[in-house]
């Protein structure tokens, strides 16, 4: 299977949460929706950042199907981090 080249022009955004304090909390992409970072900014801010970087909004959450379990410990976020805590060192095997 031929891969797609990586097109850095290509830019997304899916907002996450307006939060409470008035920020816009979202992900924000270049090249590959599955490749962001966690990003909060003023909603004046994210209007100017999305509209300079003419970003393509995206719908749901982003998460990475993968086929084994163990996938799972790596598929998490800082937002997933600040609103639970991890498993206890002491659930690991030592």
């Amino acid at each position: 299977m031929q891969r797609r080249p990586f097109d850095v022009q290509k830019k997304f955004v899916r907002v996450v949460e307006l939060r409470p304090d008035g920020f816009v909390e979202f992900e924000f992409a270049v090249g590959e929706p599955e490749l962001y970072v966690e990003m909060v900014l003023p909603p004046t801010a994210f209007d100017d950042f999305c509209a300079a970087n003419r970003v393509t909004f995206l719908d749901g959450p982003t998460r990475l199907v993968v086929g084994q379990v163990q996938a799972n410990d790596w598929n998490w976020s800082l937002r997933d981090a600040t609103h639970q805590r991890f498993k206890p060192v002491s659930d690991h095997p030592e």
